[in-house]
């Protein structure tokens, strides 16, 4: 792959003591922050990894919470953490145009699934990254947007991770690529619960439904297997989350997975090791359909 260098036009500048570049970059709707390792020369191709923050939330914040910029050194890889537009009305709060449930509440038309995807494509013309490996990582009205992006982008979209998000709920015919899917869901969450629900009377699927629509959609079998036990949640006690795969007869660049937290909310005090483990499994799912 041709190399492409670091733009002129870059607006801040500011190297961190970890070696880490953190910079904001105008993508059509304003500064947006972006992450680039110390080890980013333009020569090799890197991952991207885009992170949705939720309903009210902001792109900085989100990654106050989840930390996935500090891993970009370590893992090598390029980061940005975009935010939503704010509604016409109440609040003004930021959100997502995810679903019919999630999260736009006042009618707006505005298409996020265009001007993510216009963030994805400006960032390999600006920086060399590799198209085999492409990320979302989401949660809440962000996770929403991840299987949607998933859903509507699946020639470009390797992966996503979902904490507390949902699919969504009508049926549909399998998007043209496969993706991999990783759902991340607390059992006690009152906000999107993990067996469904509805939001303004338009309903969401549950954490399982959410991951065998994708399973199904991956070609895998119906027949998922717990494997491991995950610590997650900073708060609870030991290996508190349970992993299920969906591996077994899954087409060459799909597959599908539930991590559960026991007695987990919706905003979860998150392990030191929460993101890594996030990041590890993207990572480890590129695109190669």
């Amino acid at each position: 792959m041709k190399a492409k260098l670091i733009p002129l036009f870059i607006i801040s500048l500011l190297w961190t003591s970890a070696g880490i570049a953190q910079t904001t970059l105008d993508f059509g709707r304003g500064e947006v922050p972006v992450t680039i390792p110390e080890s980013y020369d333009g020569s090799t191709a890197m991952p991207l990894i885009v992170l949705l923050h939720g309903y009210t939330s902001s792109g900085e914040r989100q990654d106050s919470y989840f930390q996935v910029s500090p891993l970009a050194d370590d893992y090598g890889f390029l980061f940005v953490a975009p935010d939503g537009t704010r509604e016409s009305g109440g609040n003004q709060s930021r959100f997502w145009n995810a679903s019919t449930a999630c999260c736009n509440f006042y009618g707006s038309e505005v298409d996020d699934s265009a001007y993510i995807r216009s963030i994805i494509d400006q960032m390999k013309q600006r920086y060399n990254v590799d198209d085999d490996r492409v990320y979302l990582i989401g949660h809440s009205n962000g996770g929403f947007m991840s299987f949607r992006m998933a859903y509507d982008h699946s020639d470009t979209i390797a992966a996503i991770a979902s904490l507390a998000g949902a699919n969504h709920i009508e049926q549909r015919d399998p998007p043209p690529n496969l993706v991999h899917i990783l759902q991340i869901h607390g059992t006690i969450d009152e906000t999107i619960q993990f067996q469904g629900g509805d939001i303004q009377e338009n309903r969401y699927p549950g954490a399982l439904a959410s991951v065998r629509r994708w399973a199904d959609y991956n070609g895998c079998k119906p027949n998922a297997a717990g494997r491991e036990m995950r610590d997650l949640e900073a708060s609870l006690p030991g290996y508190e989350s349970g992993v299920l795969k969906f591996e077994i007869g899954c087409k060459r660049g799909g597959s599908a997975e539930l991590w559960t937290i026991a007695s987990g909310t919706h905003v979860p005090t998150i392990s030191d090791t929460f993101s890594a483990q996030i990041v590890e499994w993207l990572l480890a799912h590129p695109k190669t359909n």
